[in-house]
């Protein structure tokens, strides 16, 4: 099977709210793909990442990844928030042995430690395993949570919004960062974003939604080279491609009001 992801019919709603926040969403993710989800604020984006990590059930319609029903947290998923989330009292290499610790106790960790320190030189953070979070800067926090995620060789990487805290400059080497590492590791990667740009420079699919109901509203197949430098962000192409994703989320406003 060359699908991570199989999600036919889902259905979302609040109910003691009575917030339809979803309403027939069906995509597919092949493996090995990186595909973007925006739209606009409360369309239900990080409500169907959290279903495809498991921590939320949908109401109806089915969420299948690598062919199996996803019923709660797969551990095959890494998942990633806009904030670090780094815990304040544990260095930066005992956050990030963290997950392996809950999973099979200190011992595990210390093993792991090795594992711990090539992620960390992988994303340029070599010598600051003894750091605590109030020590790093934004970007850096991120790279660490970055390495947090991939601890336990995730096949999949569900990311909402990680960089949206950071600078633009930050956020664009972030942005990279994720590419080169999910092409190290062989990862699928579902991002949410609201930047147009970062969409286009990230994904081989964007998928445009509507507003609530939240639905899938329009894909756009991005045929951009790989690996993608920033400066493919000056292309005619690039240019192109954000036009076409904004024409998406009008349409699917317009349709939506």
């Amino acid at each position: 099977m060359n699908t991570s992801y199989s999600i036919r019919g889902l259905h979302k709603t609040f109910d003691r709210a009575g917030v339809v926040a979803l309403e027939d969403v069906s995509l597919d993710v092949p493996r090995g793909s990186i595909i973007s989800l925006i739209g606009p604020s409360g369309c239900g984006k990080s409500t169907l990442l959290s279903i495809m990590a498991g921590l939320l059930a949908q109401s109806s319609g089915t969420v299948e990844l690598f062919g199996t029903p996803v019923d709660g947290p797969p551990h095959e998923v890494g998942i990633m928030f806009q904030r670090a989330t780094l815990l304040p009292w544990r260095s930066v290499v005992e956050n990030i042995l963290l997950p392996i610790e809950i999973q099979g106790g200190r011992k595990a960790a210390r093993a792991a430690r090795a594992r711990a320190a090539a992620l960390l030189e992988m994303v340029g953070l070599s010598g600051f395993e003894d750091r605590y979070p109030d020590e790093l800067s934004g970007g850096m926090a991120q790279r660490a949570a970055i390495c947090r995620m991939l601890i336990t060789e995730p096949r999949v990487l569900l990311l909402d919004e990680p960089f949206g805290a950071l600078d633009e400059m930050t956020r664009e080497k972030m942005d990279l960062e994720i590419q080169r590492i999910a092409a190290a590791q062989e990862a699928t990667v579902v991002v949410v974003t609201h930047s147009i740009p970062e969409a286009v420079l990230l994904s081989d699919t964007v998928y445009a939604m509507s507003a609530r109901p939240g639905r899938i509203s329009e894909r756009i197949d991005i045929d951009l080279p790989r690996p993608r430098g920033l400066d493919v962000m000056a292309e005619p192409a690039f240019a192109r491609y954000t036009a076409r994703v904004r024409d998406a989320l009008d349409r699917g406003h317009d349709a939506a009001a």
